[in-house]
């Protein structure tokens, strides 16, 4: 087939072709815009009402007087402040292990004492007492062992029971001190 188009004329008409479908395009594209534009009205228009409604409620909250605290509110809140002043002072005279005293202990002991368990006791008005359980080699280390926690400051009283001293080797003690 023959193209009988002269080429001036089908670049013209190439041209007029991509003109129509850009305009299409756009005619198209502001469709489209013109029906999210009309279908977000509905959205726009409830949210501004409940924005206004909101905020007339807000300004009637403001103008009213708050109510008086009736006698049962005000024993309520005073039980609940009561019951955490409870839980304040309780925390308060939480006897709280200290790493200083464990490493205290842990400075004093020596190489060939083995420490089996360090128990924490508070025994209220009397103060707080620490249990030491282990096993030491001979009564002598055992007896070394003794004399470096009296000599410590940090501590005030260290009972050793005489009972630990029966075996002459292999000791398992009971040892117990008052931090001071």
């Amino acid at each position: 087939m023959i193209n009988l188009i002269p080429k001036s004329e089908r670049k013209k008409m190439t041209l007029d072709f991509r003109y129509r479908i850009a305009t299409l395009f756009f005619i198209m594209l502001d469709l489209c815009l013109v029906i999210a534009f009309i279908s977000f009205l509905p959205a726009y228009f409830f949210s501004t009402v409940k924005e206004k409604t909101s905020l007339s409620r807000l300004e009637a909250q403001k103008l009213e007087k708050l109510p008086l605290f009736d006698q049962q509110s005000l024993d309520a809140i005073k039980g609940v402040n009561k019951k955490l002043n409870l839980i304040d002072d309780l925390e308060k005279k939480k006897f709280v292990v200290s790493e200083k005293v464990v490493q205290a202990i842990l400075e004093r002991k020596r190489a060939d004492i083995k420490i089996t368990a360090i128990q924490y006791m508070n025994l209220g008005t009397e103060g707080k007492k620490i249990n030491i359980s282990g096993t030491a080699p001979s009564r002598e280390v055992l007896l070394l062992f003794r004399q470096s926690l009296e000599e410590d400051s940090r501590f005030k009283n260290v009972d050793l029971p005489i009972s630990n001293f029966i075996k002459g080797s292999n000791i398992e003690f009971s040892l117990s001190l008052m931090p001071a």
